[in-house]
């Protein structure tokens, strides 16, 4: 959860508020970077969040289909993201959005509990959100990225708040 000035998460149908952040591999990146060339997931996440946990092995997985880009946008500092990235095994891009900087882009979109994933698409259009952890919704997902986001074994409850 992000602190400090609260207001209403971001619905389908809203203007994606533009940021930039900084990367957790050096640089900074801005929202209209992430979709130039077309839609784009981000999902805002804590380290010790257990459900986030559940969830970014499953984004990962999109995200190595290399046909739609995934972005976490981490709560936490540098090191205690690259841990959990380490951890869970996570190659995708990872931005910082921190207590430190006042999580501006949480708040520009409302975070109020995380995993909060969005679609952003290229015109800066929310086309979906999801809230904390849902099967569907993930399916969906690799759907639109043309991959199977669960596999054989693969024991995951249908639905679990954020």
């Amino acid at each position: 959860m992000a602190a400090g000035k609260q207001s209403k998460l971001l619905n389908p149908g809203s203007r994606a508020p533009d940021f930039r952040l900084p990367r957790l591999d050096g640089g900074t990146v801005a929202l209209q970077e992430i979709v130039a060339n077309g839609p784009a997931v981000i999902a805002f996440f804590k380290t010790t969040c257990s459900v986030c946990q559940l969830t970014f092995p499953f984004l990962e997985r999109i995200h190595k289909a290399g046909t739609l880009p995934v972005y976490g946008i981490s709560q936490d500092d540098a090191e205690d993201t690259r841990e959990f990235n380490r951890q869970f095994g996570l190659t995708l891009p990872t931005l910082l959005d921190t207590e430190r900087s006042a999580f501006p882009a949480s708040n520009a979109f409302g975070i109020s509990s995380v995993p909060t994933t969005f679609l952003i698409e290229r015109d800066g259009g929310i086309s979906r959100v999801i809230e904390g952890w849902s099967k569907r919704e993930i399916e969906w997902l690799g759907g639109l990225a043309g991959v199977e986001a669960f596999r054989q074994g693969d024991n995951v409850p249908e639905w679990k708040p954020g």
